[in-house]
């Protein structure tokens, strides 16, 4: 037996049995005191006008860190060291809407450095503090889930599948 047989890729999984390709959605929780902040939707595909954490997804070849770390540049003009984030929920959320798996991280930053500002007020219509225990009503449903489930100190939780 080669010592380097067991480093050789598997074979091909059978027909039906392909491992899940996952949507990866990262969250910021940017909280004071007890409040967070959400931003309002414009102009996007997905829960336009709804109140949401600042979020995107991770783009191939990024770890996750990275892509938290860019969304907060790129929609906040937030730099946040990947080091300084803390993930401090998962969400295994399947959607409704397209019946996709989706996993959504949620990060909250230790310390950033930059001026908070709205910086794609073409996808965000504003910003604006919650408090934590009074949300709006038009927020996300999955994100105002996980922030509750965050709040109660719960790290994982599913929406969207079958009881």
């Amino acid at each position: 037996m080669n010592p380097h047989d067991d480093l050789r890729p598997a074979a091909a999984p059978a027909s039906g049995t392909d491992p899940l390709t996952l949507v990866v959605g990262v969250h910021l929780v940017l909280t004071d005191a007890d409040r967070v902040l959400l931003g309002r939707r414009r102009n996007t595909a997905y829960a336009n006008g709804l109140w949401h954490l600042p979020a995107g997804h991770m783009e191939r070849g990024e770890p996750v860190t990275r892509s938290m770390a860019r969304e907060a540049e790129e929609e906040l003009s937030l730099t946040i060291a990947e080091h300084d984030l803390a993930l401090v929920h998962t969400l295994h959320h399947l959607d409704a809407d397209d019946g996709r798996s989706r996993l959504q991280l949620f990060f909250r930053p230790t310390r950033y450095h930059g001026r908070l500002r709205n910086a794609e007020p073409h996808k965000c219509e504003e910003l604006h503090w919650w408090p934590l225990d009074s949300l709006p009503d038009d927020t996300v449903p999955y994100t105002a889930h996980a922030l509750t489930e965050i709040t109660r100190g719960n790290t994982l939780s599913t929406v969207g599948w079958a009881a």
